[in-house]
């Protein structure tokens, strides 16, 4: 069984490098497919960390009207404070808030000088609890402290992360839609690059269909050269996808900064470049066995 394996990967090399320039088409379709998919993992997988982080962060802010009165204001405390996914408040001065402000955006801080008044309103910051900060209950309180008198406007992060968390789970299976396709093509283009290989041999296909040579004999070493396709395309997806992160993080950096923590990116794990092969030469697998199939049929 050894010997057998090791002929068809002798002869499935072979034959790869001997179609080598017809191979390179089917090659780069698989490296295409995998570096897309890879990518896909990888900006998904920090995405997913850095929505978790900020959902752990969490905050619902209410800002108050300049005439709330000390009335209205405690009203509004004792609301959050009941509120059991509350865990805590800080209460944040208009004065506070302008100087937040000029320490946060220096570049702006002299247009806050020349306002006759503070335009910035006081507030409650109110930090929710990581296992509640998505029920319903959070709806219906913003909405409840929204309508109370002294209050001006109310902000709940969780609304737009909830947007956030939407929107990458449409382009996730955008994604994953693209990389179904280009893997079809892939094994497509495996199978008409193996068939070529095939009809190349085809005299040294006949006489041993001749002699009486099994048939998985003389289709293993052409459903060999398509896995040899996929593992080849797969590693080379893997080492672009590494050269172009490591070359595209700089500037990245540059663009994104105070945006994204860049550096929390983290390629794919051993695990998963060990998938991205596999699948590749799985695919490949397929594309020789379907040309070996259709072609090195017994008569």
């Amino acid at each position: 069984m050894i010997g057998g394996l090791t002929y068809f990967v002798d002869e499935g090399w072979t034959s790869f490098w001997r179609g080598r320039g017809a191979s390179i088409l089917s090659l780069l379709t698989i490296a295409i497919a995998v570096f897309v998919l890879g990518l896909l993992l990888i900006v998904g997988g920090h995405a997913r960390r850095t929505i978790d982080q900020w959902s752990r962060s969490a905050e619902l802010s209410v800002y108050l009207a300049d005439g709330a009165t000390p009335d209205e204001r405690s009203a509004v405390e004792r609301a959050l404070r009941a509120e059991p996914a509350v865990i805590g408040i800080d209460v944040v001065s208009k004065a506070q808030a302008l100087a937040r402000f000029r320490r946060d955006f220096p570049d702006l801080a002299p247009a806050t000088a020349q306002a006759p008044d503070n335009p910035f309103p006081a507030s409650f910051e109110v930090r929710l609890g990581a296992s509640s900060a998505s029920g319903a209950a959070l709806d219906r309180l913003a909405a409840r402290l929204a309508t109370m008198p002294g209050v001006a406007d109310v902000r709940f992060d969780r609304r737009w992360l909830d947007r956030l968390v939407s929107l990458g789970e449409f382009v996730r299976w955008v994604g994953f839609g693209l990389t179904a396709i280009l893997v079809l093509a892939a094994a497509l283009t495996v199978t008409n690059v193996v068939r070529l290989s095939m009809h190349a041999r085809r005299d040294e296909i006949e006489i041993m269909t001749l002699v009486g040579a099994p048939m998985a004999f003389i289709r293993g070493p052409f459903v060999c050269e398509g896995m040899i396709q996929g593992g080849l395309g797969a590693v080379l997806a893997l080492g672009a996808l590494y050269a172009g992160m490591a070359l595209a993080a700089p500037h990245l950096s540059a663009m994104a900064a105070g945006l994204f923590d860049l550096g929390a990116i983290r390629f794919l794990s051993w695990t998963a470049m060990a998938g991205l092969v596999a699948g590749a030469m799985a695919v490949g697998c397929l594309g020789g066995l379907v040309a070996a199939w259709r072609t090195a049929r017994p008569r």
